[in-house]
């Protein structure tokens, strides 16, 4: 099978399904005429023309306002923040408008759309550039989250967001634009909701999404040199949570360690960890543990970020912890 970047396998859902859908297009800084800050729109604005490839000005609140008026009357835009930290400009109409439009006009309108664009940390780029923000807008209800951590699910994740009928929140990671995998030439849409158990094991699950999968994975295989078997889960949404898989698992091991990026209050960690020992604490045979990233604004050293954040080494001590190791 091909083996294609992050970038392209999202560029290939938004060119498919803009060809099959006159209805779609994208909105965002620079998406067209640039080809994308991240190049990941490069090329669509020959294809779709600037109809369905538009420029906008530096005002977030305004072109996600302008994308929730044309959902609301029969579009299914795209709308590219250039970071979700630029998001906060827009999270009125996300969240007051596009979140919510459906419950209050008692289902005369939707806002069938997707907002999307790089999270998290990507370096030393400042604490107002590398926050996370996928437990803010899995708070709200009437939005869907995704948080790929591939290529193939970031391309049949997105073709079923830009076909669902609610607003979904698809959040990327800029670190992870060139990173490559296999994506199959033929169509396939993966649903929402559903996790993927990446490898199983016996002996504790490892969960988390985004980013951050890469480090439980490696995590994984240290743990195995160390005679610990780990189921390993990759959430792909956040909200919904596929608790079931989550429960199936623990209930198998009877350990759990959740990773994420974000802060560590009300995160998306809390709420598994909450979940978990009211429907499977008979199962548990030591507390749930979790690993986020350190609970201050992102520092611009880079030690002093490698401290920080979630990593390999801070996961395996968590797995030996709730396996009573050394």
């Amino acid at each position: 099978m091909r083996e294609i970047q992050f970038r392209e396998a999202l560029r290939e859902a938004m060119q498919e399904e803009m060809r099959r859908d006159k209805d779609v297009f994208i909105m965002g800084e620079e998406v067209a005429e640039y080809n994308g800050a991240y190049k990941v729109t490069q090329g669509m604005l020959d294809e779709f023309g600037p109809d369905r490839v538009i420029d906008t000005p530096i005002a977030e609140l305004g072109f996600a306002g302008i994308g929730v008026g044309a959902a609301m009357n029969g579009t299914r835009p795209i709308v590219e923040f250039m970071t979700f930290n630029f998001s906060l400009v827009a999270i009125d109409q996300v969240i007051n408008s596009a979140a919510k439009i459906l419950s209050m006009s008692g289902g005369q309108y939707s806002a069938p759309m997707v907002f999307r664009g790089p999270t998290g940390n990507a370096g030393q780029l400042g604490a107002q550039h590398s926050q996370n923000f996928e437990n803010w807008y899995a708070n709200t209800p009437g939005l869907k989250v995704v948080v790929p951590s591939n290529p193939y699910d970031a391309k049949g994740l997105l073709k079923a967001s830009i076909r669902d009928n609610d607003p979904v929140i698809f959040m990327e990671s800029e670190l992870m634009y060139a990173d490559k995998g296999e994506v199959p030439e033929s169509e396939y849409i993966i649903p929402l909701g559903v996790a993927n158990v990446i490898k199983e094991g016996t002996d504790v699950t490892l969960v988390s999404f985004g980013k951050m999968v890469h480090v439980i994975t490696k995590a994984a295989e240290e743990l195995e040199k160390a005679g610990i078997s780990c189921d390993v889960i990759d959430l792909r949404t956040v909200r919904p949570i596929d608790f079931d898989a989550i429960l199936k698992s623990v209930k198998k091991t009877n350990r759990l360690v959740v990773v994420e990026e974000a802060w560590p209050l009300a995160s998306i960690s809390s709420e598994i960890s909450h979940h978990v020992q009211l429907h499977a604490f008979d199962h548990l045979d030591s507390p749930v543990v979790r690993v986020a990233s350190k609970d201050v604004p992102l520092p611009y050293a880079p030690t002093l970020i490698e401290e920080i954040l979630p990593n390999v080494e801070r996961t395996v001590e968590a797995v030996k912890k709730v396996m009573y190791r050394k």
